[in-house]
């Protein structure tokens, strides 16, 4: 099963938490320091959301979850065949999972991942896409705050 992901920033996580539990009618499936991910069922959707204070109510990044890491590599291949830059991260750990995934970017700058969630981790870990996004509307705050903070992947 694939289902689309929105990673949304928002200001004050127990808000967030406490308003899309509401309207999706679910609680997050997991739930860490600055960080919740719910699976809904109706409609399929993974949502994310990452406290990232002053930047609420915009997209962290979008992506598609998908079912294992043959799907992603397979989409590696699909998306270079159609002349898309690719950045893979496979083994990464990022969102406190460890994680296989492709990263492209769209012709506004938005980041899109496909992925696979390998294993449950601890820690949040960085990704490097996201960390490079940052001057195109990605989701990290900046190089010298990721580097300060060797948790910092998504926030």
């Amino acid at each position: 099963m694939s289902r689309f992901q929105l990673a949304l920033n928002v200001d004050n996580l127990a808000e967030g938490v406490a308003f899309y539990s509401k309207l999706f009618n679910t609680r997050p499936t997991k739930l860490k320091e600055g960080y919740a991910n719910f699976a809904v069922a109706q409609p399929p959707l993974k949502l994310v959301l990452i406290e990232n204070p002053g930047h609420g109510g915009t997209i962290n990044h979008l992506g598609v979850e998908v079912e294992s890491s043959d799907t992603v590599h397979s989409e590696i291949s699909r998306l270079a065949g159609e002349g898309m830059i690719t950045d893979e991260e496979i083994g990464t750990t990022c969102c406190f999972a460890k994680q296989d995934k492709v990263w492209v970017t769209g012709p506004g700058g938005e980041r899109w991942e496909v992925y696979t969630v390998v294993a449950d981790s601890e820690i949040f870990g960085t990704s490097h896409a996201l960390l490079a996004a940052d001057d195109r509307g990605g989701c990290a705050r900046g190089a010298e705050e990721a580097t300060a903070a060797s948790t910092t992947c998504c926030r």
